[in-house]
C-alpha cells in the first residue's frame, strides 16, 4: 500500500473517534476487530462491492451501442438523410433506441438532453466537440415569376426594395442577411411579409413566387437545375456557414454516439455531394 504502520494507525484512530467506538483490539503482540470493527468491515466490503457493480454497468453502456440516443436535426436534412439512416443504425444496434427533433431552430443541447445536433451555422461555441461535415454555400434565389415583376436588382443594396423570406428564430425582432458583395462585407437589415420557423416553407414561397429567399445551395441544387429558381446577385454572396455534428464532449463519448456520428457524417456529405452534382459541382 506503500503507507507505514504509523500511518496507518493513526487513521484507523481517526476513523475510531468519528465512529465513537473501538475497531481494533490492540495488545502489545497483535491486533483483531472487535465486534463493531467486524461489522464495520463487512458493511464496507458490501459497499465496495456495490461501487464495483455500478462502475461494471456504466462501462457496460459506454462500451456498447445501446441506451437511448437523442439527435436533433434540421428539417430538411433530417428528413432526407438522418431519419432514414436511423433503421439502418438500429439494424446494427437493435438495444439502442432513437429520438429525433426535427428543428430549423438552434436546439439548446444541454436543456433538451440533446446527445448529437446536426448543425448549420457560422459555428462559434467552443463548449461543444465539433465534427466538420462541409463549409456549405449558401445561395439568393427566386422564382423567374417572381423576379419578372420586381424591381432592379443589381447590388446588394437592391435587396431592401424586395420581399425576402425571412427563417425566424425564437426572439427574433430584426432580420439580416450577410454577403460578400466584392472585397467588402454587407449586413443588410432586410424585410419582408412573410417569415417562418421551417427553411421548407420558405422554399416553397420562393416557389410560388413571394420573394427572395436565401438557402444553402445543396438544398436547391435541385431546383436551380430546372430553372424553377433562379440563382441572384451571384457577385453577392451570403457568406458560407459550416455544416457539422455537435456533442457536449468527446471524451467518454459513448459508443452508440460514435457509431452514429461516423454513419451521419459519411450519409450527410454523400447527400450534400449528390445535390451539387446536378449543378455539375462536388
Amino acid at each position: 500500500m506503500r503507507i507505514s504502520p504509523s500511518v496507518v494507525s493513526y487513521r484507523v484512530q481517526c476513523l475510531e473517534e468519528h465512529l465513537g467506538c473501538l475497531l481494533l483490539t490492540r495488545t502489545t503482540r497483535n491486533m483483531s476487530l472487535t465486534d463493531a470493527g467486524r461489522q464495520f468491515y463487512d458493511n464496507c466490503v458490501d459497499v465496495l462491492a456495490a461501487v464495483e457493480a455500478a462502475e461494471k454497468s456504466v462501462e457496460a453502456v459506454g462500451a456498447s451501442p445501446r441506451g437511448v440516443l437523442r439527435v436533433a436535426a434540421p428539417c430538411l436534412l433530417g428528413s432526407r438523410v438522418v431519419a432514414p439512416l436511423i433503421p439502418q443504425f438500429r439494424e446494427r444496434h437493435s438495444e439502442t433506441s432513437m429520438n429525433l427533433r426535427l428543428s430549423d431552430s438552434f436546439v439548446d443541447l444541454v436543456q433538451e438532453s440533446i446527445d448529437i445536433a446536426v448543425r448549420m451555422s457560422v459555428m462559434a461555441d467552443s463548449s461543444f466537440t465539433l465534427r466538420k461535415v462541409a463549409e456549405i454555400q449558401r445561395v439568393l434565389c427566386a422564382s423567374p415569376g417572381y423576379l419578372d415583376g420586381a424591381p432592379p436588382l443589381e447590388k446588394a443594396a437592391d435587396l431592401l426594395n424586395h420581399s425576402c423570406l425571412l427563417l425566424r428564430f425564437p426572439g427574433s425582432e430584426q432580420f439580416r442577411w450577410t454577403l460578400s458583395d466584392g472585397d467588402e462585407t454587407v449586413t443588410l437589415p432586410v424585410a419582408g411579409p412573410l417569415d417562418a420557423d421551417n427553411g421548407e416553407v420558405l422554399t416553397q414561397w420562393a416557389l410560388d413566387g413571394f420573394g427572395i429567399v436565401m438557402k444553402p445551395l445543396f438544398e436547391v441544387a435541385p431546383l436551380l437545375a430546372e430553372r424553377r429558381l433562379v440563382q441572384v446577385l451571384p457577385e453577392a454572396c451570403p457568406v458560407p456557414v459550416t455544416l457539422g455534428l455537435l456533442y457536449p464532449s468527446r471524451k467518454l463519448l459513448p459508443n452508440r454516439a460514435k457509431t452514429f456520428i461516423n454513419m451521419a457524417t459519411e450519409a450527410i456529405r454523400k447527400y450534400v455531394s449528390q445535390q451539387l452534382a446536378l449543378l455539375g459541382r462536388e
